[in-house]
C-alpha cells in the first residue's frame, strides 16, 4: 500500500492546507500520516483563551478533540507529539524521531511548511525540521541496523500570506472529489472557526488557477511548490 506523510508545525496546518491532499489520497487506498509537532494551544487558539477560566491543560485538550476528529474525517493517522508553541523549540531527539517515522512510513511523498513564514516561526522551524529529518533518514550511518530511506519529494504546503513569504506554487492538486470531506474537517476546528471560509476562498482561487493552467474545470484546489527536482523518464509524466 502507498503512503504519504505530513508534518504539521500545530493542529489545524494540515486541515487547511493539505486536507485535500490527504482526503484524496486516502480514499484512493493510501496509507496517509499526520504528525503534528504541536496543537497551538498558546498561539492559535484564541478563542478558546477568551473563555473565563481556560487554563492550557484545558486547551490541549479540547485541541486534541479537535484534531483527532479531523483527520478522522480526512482518513489520516495522526500522532502528537505534545510540543509547545509559541514559541516552539524542537529536540534533536525529535528530529531523530521524524527521521525514524520517514523510514517506517516509507511515504512516497512529504508534505510540510515552507521555509518562508515571517508571521509564524513555528512554520518556517517545522519545515526546516521536516527537510532536516528527511535528509537524515537517508544517511547510513544513522541507525545502521534499520534500512535507510529513499530520496521522496516534499511538497511546500500555501502560507498564510504566499506574496510575502517567497513562496511560488508549481503544482495544483484537484481536490473537487473530496473537498466536502476538507470542509467537514474545517469544522471540526472550532478553535479557529474564523478560518473556516477564509480557507474555503483559497480552494476556490486555486481551483480557478489551476482551471486556467490545465483547461479542465476545477472548482477546487490545493497549491504546492516543490523543494527538489522532479526526474521524469519522459516529458508526458510532467
Amino acid at each position: 500500500m502507498p503512503s504519504g506523510l505530513v508534518i504539521s508545525a500545530h493542529a489545524a496546518d494540515f486541515v487547511w492546507r493539505s486536507g485535500g491532499a490527504i482526503a484524496l489520497h486516502a480514499r484512493e487506498g493510501w496509507d496517509m500520516h499526520v504528525v503534528c509537532l504541536s496543537l497551538g494551544a498558546r498561539g492559535e487558539s484564541a478563542k478558546l483563551w477568551r473563555q473565563e477560566g481556560m487554563t492550557l491543560d484545558r486547551v490541549n485538550a479540547e485541541r486534541t478533540d479537535e484534531t483527532r476528529r479531523a483527520a478522522d474525517v480526512l482518513g489520516a493517522n495522526l500522532r502528537l507529539l505534545g510540543h509547545l508553541d509559541y514559541p516552539m523549540r524542537i529536540t534533536e531527539d525529535t528530529i531523530l524521531q521524524l527521521a525514524d517515522t520517514i523510514r517506517e512510513v516509507a511515504p512516497s511523498f512529504i508534505l510540510s511548511h515552507a521555509p518562508g513564514d515571517p508571521w509564524n516561526f513555528d512554520h518556517e522551524l517545522t519545515s526546516r525540521v521536516a527537510q532536516e529529518a528527511q535528509i537524515i533518514s537517508q544517511a547510513k550511518g544513522h541507525n545502521p541496523q534499520v534500512p535507510s530511506a529513499k530520496p521522496v519529494p516534499i511538497l511546500m504546503y500555501e502560507p498564510h500570506q504566499p506574496e510575502n513569504s517567497g513562496w511560488k506554487p508549481d503544482l495544483y492538486l484537484n481536490i473537487d472529489p473530496v473537498f466536502d470531506l476538507k470542509r467537514k474537517a474545517f469544522e471540526c476546528m472550532d478553535a479557529q472557526e474564523w478560518l473556516w471560509d477564509y480557507h474555503t476562498r483559497v480552494a476556490l482561487q486555486r481551483g480557478n488557477q489551476a482551471w486556467l493552467n490545465s483547461g479542465t474545470r476545477i472548482t477546487h484546489a490545493e497549491a504546492y511548490q516543490t523543494l527538489f527536482p522532479r526526474v521524469v523518464s519522459s516529458f508526458p509524466a510532467i
